[in-house]
């Protein structure tokens, strides 16, 4: 199978129900997705599939392919995703950081389809992502710095 990952092709040998997130992680090497549950609840395991946020541990990756798949490894060549990662350091929001790159490509998501969100925009885009260690306030301020830093705010 063919995929296109972070602007780069590839060519995988796999089964076409095997998910995503272990193509990505046990055949590619690209380790920054995380398994969590397993059954796309916990979010942990997010990609950008042409855009929209995807659970990967769910996605089957013959459904992948021919689509432009953007992981936590690349999610800073965007300059939105630059912004989040910027403002996830400037605002210290890991603690554990398990769930991070899940929860940056959630956010990632939400700033390419409402550049300047509200508190309700990121509370609904953010809800799928499980932080364990309860660092919501601080994702939420990431993402309002995100979207300030990147010039896309009124």
């Amino acid at each position: 199978m063919e995929l296109r990952i972070n602007e780069q092709n590839f060519t995988v040998i796999a089964e076409p129900d095997l998910p995503l997130l272990w193509v990505l992680r046990d055949l590619l090497g690209m380790t920054g997705t995380k398994f969590g549950c397993g059954i796309a609840l916990c979010g942990a395991c997010t990609v950008l599939v042409d855009g929209q946020a995807q659970r990967s541990c769910v996605l089957p990756v013959a459904q992948a392919t021919g689509k432009k798949i953007t992981t936590i490894e690349g999610i800073g060549t965007s300059p939105a995703g630059a912004a989040l990662q910027g403002a996830w350091q400037k605002i210290n929001v890991p603690q554990c950081g398990y769930c991070q790159a899940g929860q940056i490509m959630s956010a990632a998501a939400l700033l390419q389809a409402k550049p300047d969100p509200s508190d309700a925009d990121i509370d609904a885009a953010m809800s799928g992502n499980i932080c364990r260690c309860g660092t919501y306030p601080r994702i939420r301020a990431a993402i309002k710095q995100a979207a300030n830093d990147s010039g896309q705010t009124k």
